[in-house]
C-alpha cells in the first residue's frame, strides 16, 4: 500500500499542496525592535547598524519601533570614556545592555607560517615569532612545554580585571532596556496605566477621554488595541486600577463618579454623586467635585479608594454603588476645602497615604475606631501639589513625587525630614507617578519636557540603598513621560508618554531576561488578507413589509413625482415691495400686465385714499338693519334705537345760523 501511495505521489510536483509559511527568525524580529543607543553600544552586527534611516524598516520586513534617534540619545547619555583606552566604553553610571560584542576575527597566517605548517605538528603550538627572544638562549632547540603567553595578554590582564569588576557592578541591576515597542492609538497624552497581575492585559487612559485595552495573547505585531471605551463623556481619564483578581478594573475620570468595568470592558456600575449643597462632606453620599485618583484594595476585591477635588478621600464597597463606607477628611492648617491630589494603599491594605494640595502628606492606619485624624502628618512635605505617593512592600519607605520637580524618599519611622531629595525632575502633569522595581532595589520615575529645553522625556532609575542615580533612559525627544511601571512577572518596563497631538505606551524589554508580554506579540505576524475574507453587506428586499420597515424610496423617484405635482412644482411668488390687488402681490404698484391694463382703462379705481372712513362704514348701516346677521337678531326686540351723531359740517352750519 505504501508503495502505491509513493508511486501516486510521484506524478505530482514536489510543491503540490499547501505551502508552509516562511516566518522570520526570532533574532531578526528582536533586532527590529532593538533600541538605537543599545544597538550602537552593545556591538550589534554592522549590517543592522548600516541600514538606511529613511527606509523605516529592518531587513526582516518589520517596522522599526524605536522612538528615539541615536544622536539625541547620545546627547542625553553623554560620552562614555574609559580611562585606560581612548575608545568609547560603558561607564560606571550606566547599565550594560544587550549582548557582549563579538570577538575579533582571527588574523590570517603569513606565507612563511604556511610553509612551516606543511607538515603535521606534534605537541603544543610554537610561540609567536615576535616573542622568540624571551628566553636568552643561543641555540634554537625545540621548546619543551606550553608556550609563554604573549606580552599583550600579560599587559591587558589588569585592564580585563577592572572591566570585569565594572561589568559585574553594572549588570547587577539587570534593567531590561535592550528592546522597545510602542502601543499607539491615543490622540493625546496617556495619563494612566495599569497592567494586570498575570501580565496579559494592559489598560491605558488618556486625555482624549478614552481607555484602550490591549491583550498580549491576542495581539500581533501591529500592536492594536482590541477595545476602546469612553467612561465619562468629555472628561479626562486620570487613573485606572485592576482588582486583586484582575477580574474588574476601576476607572477614575474628571467627573465626580468613578466607574467599575469587567475584564472585557463592560460597565458593571457607577458610584453615587453627592449633594453639592450640603456643606459637611461626611453627610454626602459621594464626591461632589471631580476625582483626582483611585486605587483598588491590594487584598480585598470589594474595596476601592478614591480621592477628589472636594477635599476628601472615600472608601467604597463595589457591591453598593449608592453610598460610600467611609469618608476621610484630611487635616488642614486653615478651615476650607483643599483638594486631595493623590492616594495609595500600602501592600497589606492597612494604611492609606494621601497627598493634599497644600503640600502635606498624611497617612491613616485602618484600625477599629479610626477616624479622619491622620496618624502621620508631614506639613510642607513639598512646595507644590503632590502627584504620586508609593509605599514599599516592607512598609518602611514612602516615595513622593511633586510638581516642584523633586522626588523624595521618606523613612516611615522618622518622617520629620526626607532621607533623600532628587531634584531636577521637571513635572507638569498631575498624574506623574513613581514606582519600584520588582525587587524594590531601584526607584523609577518619568520627567516632562520643558519648553525651551533640548532634553526630551526621560525615565530615571535610582538605587534605593545607595540613594544615587543609576541611569537616565531617553523615551521620546518631544513627549513627556507620565506613568511608569515595572511588571514583576514579565520583567518589562512600561512608560506612557505623549503631548497634545499623540500618545502611546512604550514597553522596554530584553529577550534574554523578559518573559511573555511584548516578546510574544512582536513575534506573531499579522494574518494576511484573503479573498475569502470579503463579505458584502446583504441587501434584503421586502416589498410587502409594513411602512415602518419598508425600504425608503429612491430620491430619483421622489424628485420625478414632485415635478408632476402642480402644488410642489409651482414657482413661489416674488416678494412684495408695495401694495397688491386681488391677493396678488408684485414688486411695483402694477407689475402684472393685467393689473396695468385694468388700471389704465379705469376698471380698477383706488378710492380708499379719497373716501371718508365714516361714510364708508355708514353706507352699510341700512343693510345691517334690513338683513341682520350673527348676534343682532337675538337682541332685535330689546335693542335700543341707534342714534348717530351728526357730522361736523352740519353742526358748524347750525352754529352759524344761531
Amino acid at each position: 500500500m505504501d508503495d502505491e501511495l509513493e508511486g501516486l505521489r510521484a506524478h505530482f510536483p514536489v510543491s503540490f499542496g499547501k505551502t508552509s509559511k516562511v516566518s522570520a527568525s526570532t533574532e531578526a524580529i528582536h533586532s527590529a525592535t532593538r533600541r538605537t543607543d543599545v544597538a550602537t553600544d552593545a556591538g550589534v552586527s554592522s549590517d543592522s547598524s548600516t541600514k538606511k534611516p529613511d527606509s523605516g524598516k529592518s531587513e526582516s520586513g518589520f517596522p522599526s519601533l524605536s522612538s528615539s534617534s541615536e544622536t539625541w540619545l547620545r546627547s542625553v547619555r553623554g560620552p562614555k570614556r574609559n580611562p585606560n583606552s581612548s575608545s568609547l566604553a560603558p561607564s560606571d553610571d550606566d547599565v550594560a545592555m544587550g549582548p557582549p560584542p563579538p570577538p575579533p576575527p582571527p588574523s590570517k597566517p603569513t606565507q612563511e607560517e604556511e610553509e612551516e605548517d606543511d607538515g603535521v605538528m606534534m605537541g603544543p603550538p610554537p610561540p609567536p615569532k615576535g616573542l622568540g627572544n624571551i628566553n636568552d638562549s643561543d641555540d634554537e632547540a625545540d621548546m619543551i612545554g606550553p608556550p609563554p603567553p604573549p606580552r599583550a595578554a600579560i599587559d591587558s590582564d589588569e585592564d580585563s580585571d577592572d572591566d570585569d569588576a565594572n561589568d559585574n557592578e553594572e549588570n547587577r541591576y539587570q534593567i531590561p532596556l535592550s528592546n522597545e515597542i510602542q502601543l499607539k492609538g491615543h490622540t493625546k497624552i496617556v495619563s494612566s496605566l495599569a497592567v494586570d497581575s498575570a501580565g496579559a492585559r494592559v489598560l491605558s487612559g488618556s486625555y482624549d477621554y478614552t481607555v484602550r485595552m490591549y491583550d498580549f495573547q491576542g495581539m500581533n505585531s501591529r500592536l492594536q488595541s482590541f477595545r476602546q471605551i469612553e467612561p465619562s463623556e468629555g472628561h479626562q481619564v486620570r487613573s485606572v486600577s485592576w482588582s486583586p483578581t484582575s477580574g474588574h478594573f476601576l476607572c477614575v475620570t474628571g467627573s465626580a463618579q468613578a466607574k467599575i468595568f469587567d475584564r472585557d470592558g463592560l460597565t458593571i456600575g457607577e458610584f453615587m454623586k453627592g449633594d453639592m449643597y450640603i456643606r459637611d462632606l461626611k453627610n454626602t453620599k459621594g464626591h461632589i467635585c471631580g476625582l483626582t485618583c483611585g486605587e483598588w484594595h491590594p487584598r480585598t476585591k470589594e474595596t476601592v479608594l478614591t480621592s477628589s477635588e472636594d477635599g476628601s478621600l472615600r472608601i467604597w464597597d463595589v457591591n453598593n454603588f449608592l453610598s460610600q463606607t467611609q469618608v476621610i477628611k484630611p487635616k488642614l492648617a486653615r478651615p476650607g476645602r483643599v483638594p486631595v491630589t493623590t492616594c495609595a494603599w500600602d501592600r497589606d491594605g492597612k494604611r492609606i497615604a494621601g497627598g493634599v494640595g497644600d503640600g502635606s502628606i498624611q497617612i491613616w492606619s485602618l484600625k477599629p475606631g479610626w477616624g479622619s485624624r491622620p496618624d502621620i502628618y508631614v506639613g510642607k512635605a513639598h512646595t507644590d501639589d503632590i502627584t504620586s505617593v508609593k509605599f514599599s512592600s516592607d512598609g518602611r519607605i514612602l516615595l513622593s513625587r511633586s510638581f516642584d520637580g523633586s522626588l523624595k524618599v521618606w523613612d516611615l519611622r522618622q518622617m520629620k525630614e526626607a532621607l533623600k531629595v532628587f531634584e531636577g525632575l521637571p513635572n507638569y502633569y498631575p498624574q506623574t507617578n513613581v514606582a519600584f522595581s520588582p525587587d524594590e532595589q531601584i526607584i523609577l520615575t518619568g520627567t516632562s519636557v520643558e519648553k525651551d529645553s533640548t532634553t526630551g522625556g526621560l525615565l530615571c532609575f535610582y538605587d534605593r540603598t545607595k540613594l544615587e542615580i543609576v541611569q537616565k533612559v531617553g523615551i521620546s525627544p518631544t513627549s513627556s513621560v507620565v506613568q511608569c511601571a515595572w511588571h514583576p512577572r514579565l520583567n518589562q518596563i512600561f512608560a506612557t508618554s505623549g503631548d497634545k497631538s499623540q500618545g502611546g505606551t512604550h514597553i522596554l524589554y530584553d529577550p534574554t531576561q523578559s518573559e511573555r508580554g511584548a516578546c510574544v506579540c512582536v513575534a506573531r505576524a499579522p494574518r494576511k488578507k484573503s479573498v475569502d475574507d470579503y463579505q458584502p453587506e446583504p441587501v434584503i428586499h421586502n416589498p410587502h413589509a409594513l411602512p415602518l420597515f419598508r425600504d425608503a424610496p429612491s430620491r430619483k423617484r421622489q424628485r420625478e413625482k414632485a415635478l408632476k405635482d402642480p402644488i410642489k412644482a409651482h414657482k413661489p411668488e416674488i416678494p412684495m415691495t408695495g401694495p397688491g390687488h386681488g391677493g396678488r402681490v408684485g414688486t411695483t404698484g402694477s407689475s402684472l400686465l393685467t393689473q396695468y391694463l385694468l388700471k389704465q382703462g379705469g376698471m380698477i379705481k383706488e378710492t380708499w385714499m379719497e373716501e371718508d372712513p365714516r361714510e364708508a362704514i355708514l353706507k352699510y348701516a341700512e343693510v345691517a338693519v334690513k338683513d341682520p346677521k350673527f348676534i343682532a337678531p337675538a337682541y332685535s326686540e330689546t335693542q335700543p334705537e341707534t342714534i348717530f351723531a351728526k357730522s361736523d359740517d352740519e353742526e358748524e352750519e347750525g352754529d352759524t345760523k344761531k
